[in-house]
């Protein structure tokens, strides 16, 4: 079956055509480690990973590459402003280093809540000084970059297709409204840093030496150079938020094929973005976000939010309201607790799992995946597959668990222990250790307050199991 997805490069939907056959490298943007990341930028890394898990179930090998950006990125996409790690740094009163290791930690404990794999390589941007330093040397070498007062600059102006990815008129209406004055030292308006110095009124606290003098990298150069050193000149898939397409992606495209004369990457996919209503889109910068531990604050699992993830095409945008979380919560939970009937009854009966991959609803899946990742459609052909009376329990079960691995909603556990607050874990403790000290009266109120802020506690032959019943308040 053919694989199409949209290439942002080329407007289009194309078909899937690697670079070796079976074989699929990606390049993935990852988080910059500054502070936490909020769920607007999980929903990026929750299509990325549904692109890996769907390219691996129509049976390429794949190699991910994701990076961490721990220096570099500025406050401001025209080379102006602090290095974001420097700010978290004297936010929390720590070092940059700690800032780095501590969000770096958070970010992957919330990545892998949301049941998103591990990427093949994980790349920190302070691991790869030497790479970023030689690629800068490259376009040094060629012509292409210039100093300024503050830094080595790329001169966008002698690449004939500079901006190519956002489009001629967009990378026009940046020209127009750049403060040219914000660095009277840049030849155009477009031009970025490669690799910046350190002043002396500086205290940085991640600087290197290099040809030019002691200093930083340029955000862009980190991915080029990261990704290049992994996958190769030229790679299949490079992804990211839609923020990226007109600073961040264009000037990876222009530096590395600048450097290498060859393109940078096949295809471009990019998500959109993830909004709450009239504040528009989360961000870390205007306040307005909301973080995975938010989400289990008010009693929602992780989970949860995935499946929310899947109500909208990954290049759609999407609203995010309470009341979304709660229908996608009981979505999730009803899933569940199917799957569990399914395999309860499967198991009286001594049978096994069927997966049928000649059956109709197993192509209707398949094909949903094929069309550029279709996720809403994809759900709908794994719920009308449990509705049906036509399909033995066997080919449900086998359906949905294999169905399972690109949604990776978890549906072979029960719909039991999940995401809970520090407060509602203590309550239960609690509630474990009355029951074991025999304190009838003290278990039963502690069952009674957990019931009204929303979580029923069933003590079971098998053991004490609970379950989310409403959002906690």
């Amino acid at each position: 079956m053919d694989l199409q997805f949209y290439n942002t490069l080329r407007r289009r939907k194309e078909k899937f055509e690697p670079l070796k056959a079976g074989e699929a490298g990606i390049y993935t943007c990852g988080p910059t480690v500054y502070h936490y990341a909020h769920i607007g930028n999980m929903r990026t890394y929750i299509f990325e990973d549904v692109l890996v898990r769907s390219l691996k179930l129509f049976g390429y090998s794949v190699k991910h590459v994701m990076n961490i950006t721990d220096v570099g990125h500025l406050t401001s996409d025209a080379d102006t402003g602090e290095d974001k790690m420097e700010v978290g740094a004297r936010r929390e009163g720590k070092s940059a280093w700690d800032i780095a290791k501590f969000y770096t930690e958070a970010f992957l404990k919330d990545y892998k809540a949301l049941n998103c794999r591990m990427p093949d390589v994980l790349c920190p941007a302070t691991e790869y000084i030497k790479e970023m330093i030689a690629l800068v040397k490259a376009l040094e070498e060629k012509g292409f970059t210039y100093r300024t007062g503050d830094g080595i600059y790329f001169d966008t102006a002698k690449l004939p297709d500079y901006g190519k990815l956002a489009g001629k008129s967009h990378i026009e209406g940046i020209r127009e409204g750049a403060r040219v004055e914000a660095n009277a030292e840049k030849r155009n308006p477009t031009d970025f840093s490669l690799w910046k110095f350190s002043m002396p009124e500086e205290k940085r606290q991640m600087e290197w030496e290099s040809p030019w003098g002691k200093g930083f990298p340029g955000w862009h150069i980190e991915c080029s150079a990261m990704a290049m050193k992994h996958l190769g000149e030229t790679i299949d898939i490079h992804c990211g938020g839609e923020d990226a397409v007109a600073v961040h992606h264009t000037n990876e495209i222009a530096q590395s094929e600048a450097a290498t004369g060859k393109p940078f990457s096949k295809y471009w996919m990019h998500g959109r973005f993830l909004i709450m209503g009239d504040l528009g889109k989360m961000s870390k910068s205007s306040g307005s976000f909301l973080t995975v531990q938010t989400l289990v604050e008010k009693g929602y699992a992780p989970l949860a939010y995935r499946y929310f993830c899947f109500t909208a095409h990954y290049r759609k945008q999407l609203e995010f309201t309470w009341e979304s979380m709660e229908a996608s919560s009981k979505a999730l939970g009803t899933l569940r607790e199917t799957a569990a009937k399914l395999a309860e009854e499967l198991a009286l009966k001594k049978a096994t799992p069927k997966l049928d991959k000649g059956a109709d609803y197993y192509r209707k899946f398949t094909d949903a995946l094929a069309d550029d990742l279709n996720m809403p459609q994809a759900l709908a052909a794994l719920w009308d597959t449990l509705r049906s009376p036509d399909i033995s329990p066997a080919e449900k079960l086998g359906f949905a668990l294999a169905a399972d691995e690109v949604f990776g909603l978890d549906l072979d556990k029960a719909p039991a222990e999940e995401a809970l607050s520090p407060e509602l874990a203590s309550l239960i403790e609690q509630r474990r250790q009355a029951r074991k000290d025999k304190d009838f009266k003290r278990s039963d109120e502690l069952r009674k307050e957990l019931l009204e802020k929303g979580v029923l506690v069933e003590d079971t032959p098998k053991g004490v199991h609970w379950k989310i019943v409403k959002k906690t308040e």
